[in-house]
C-alpha cells in the first residue's frame, strides 16, 4: 500500500468552501505538475491560494527526501468549512440584514505513483537573461542620456506653436468657442 509521502494544510482562508471545491473536484487524482498548470491558467480566486498550497506540499515532499517530483499525485485534497465571521447589513426602515462571511480550511496529501507517467503539460522555465558586462551599461546609460534632450526640443518647438483654443481642443470646447455669444 502506497504512503502517504507530503501532507500540507492551509487554514482560515476567507473564500467560502463552496467556491474553492468548484476548483478542487478537478485536481483530485491529477499528478502534481498537471495540477499546477491547471491552478496557473484558472481565473478564480481560489487558485491563487490553492497553487501556493501545492507548491507548499511539493516542497515538504522535497525536504522530506523525495527528489522526483514527477512522480507525485494528489491523492485527496478536502475542504471542510473554517470559522463564520458573523455581521449585518443596514436595511431600510431600520432592518438589519446578517451576512456570514464564511472562511474555509484545505488538507492536501500527495502519494508517489510506482511508474512515473509523462506529463501532459510541462510548464516552461524562464529563459535568463545574461548579465551585462559594465561598458554594456555605461554605453546604455550614456544613450539614455542623450536621448531626452532630443524630446526636449521637440517638446520647445511644441510650445511655440500657438493655435486658436477650438483647433487645439476638440468637441465640448469647440463648441463652446465657435459660438458668438457665450
Amino acid at each position: 500500500m502506497e504512503s502517504i509521502i507530503a501532507i500540507a494544510k492551509l487554514k482560515y482562508l476567507r473564500i467560502a468552501p463552496r467556491k474553492v471545491r468548484l476548483i478542487v473536484r478537478n485536481l483530485n487524482g491529477l499528478s502534481v505538475n498537471e495540477a499546477e498548470a491547471q491552478l496557473l491558467f484558472n481565473k478564480k480566486r481560489a487558485s491563487q491560494p490553492l497553487l501556493k498550497l501545492l507548491r507548499s506540499a511539493m516542497a515538504n515532499a522535497k525536504n522530506k527526501g523525495h527528489t522526483d517530483i514527477d512522480r507525485l499525485y494528489i491523492s485527496s485534497i478536502r475542504v471542510d468549512q473554517g470559522p463564520v465571521l458573523k455581521r449585518w447589513l443596514p436595511r431600510a426602515m431600520g432592518r438589519v440584514t446578517p451576512l456570514q462571511k464564511k472562511s474555509s480550511h484545505i488538507y492536501l496529501e500527495l502519494k508517489e505513483l510506482s511508474k512515473a507517467k509523462p506529463p501532459k503539460y510541462r510548464l516552461p522555465e524562464k529563459p535568463k537573461k545574461p548579465k551585462k558586462t559594465k561598458e554594456e551599461r555605461i554605453k546604455k546609460e550614456k544613450e539614455d542620456k542623450k536621448k531626452p534632450e532630443k524630446k526636449k526640443e521637440e517638446a520647445k518647438t511644441f510650445k511655440l506653436e500657438k493655435k486658436p483654443p477650438a483647433e487645439r481642443f476638440g468637441g465640448f470646447v469647440r463648441k463652446i468657442f465657435r459660438r458668438k455669444v457665450v
